[in-house]
C-alpha cells in the first residue's frame, strides 16, 4: 500500500511484546539506533511482525518539538 509519509527508517524487528489490546514494537534501524512503536496487537499480528524481520518504521508527525539540552 503506498504512504505519503517520506520519513522511512529501515529496520530489523528486535522485539515485540503484546500485553492486552496493544503490542510494543522495538526496531534497530539501519544505522544502528532503536525506535519503539506502540501499535495495536490486532496490527503486529496481521502485519506478522516477529523477531528478525525487515521492516520500515514509517514516521508522520504533524509537528516536531525541539528541547534544548542545556
Amino acid at each position: 500500500m503506498p504512504l505519503s509519509a517520506r520519513n522511512r527508517l529501515a529496520g530489523t524487528v528486535q522485539s515485540v511484546e503484546t500485553e492486552g489490546l496493544m503490542a510494543e514494537v522495538e526496531i534497530e534501524t539501519d544505522g544502528g539506533q532503536t525506535v519503539t512503536a506502540v501499535i495495536t496487537a490486532n496490527s503486529a499480528e496481521r502485519l506478522g511482525l516477529a523477531e528478525g524481520e525487515a521492516v520500515n518504521a514509517v514516521v508522520k508527525a504533524t509537528e516536531v518539538l525541539v528541547e534544548s539540552r542545556e
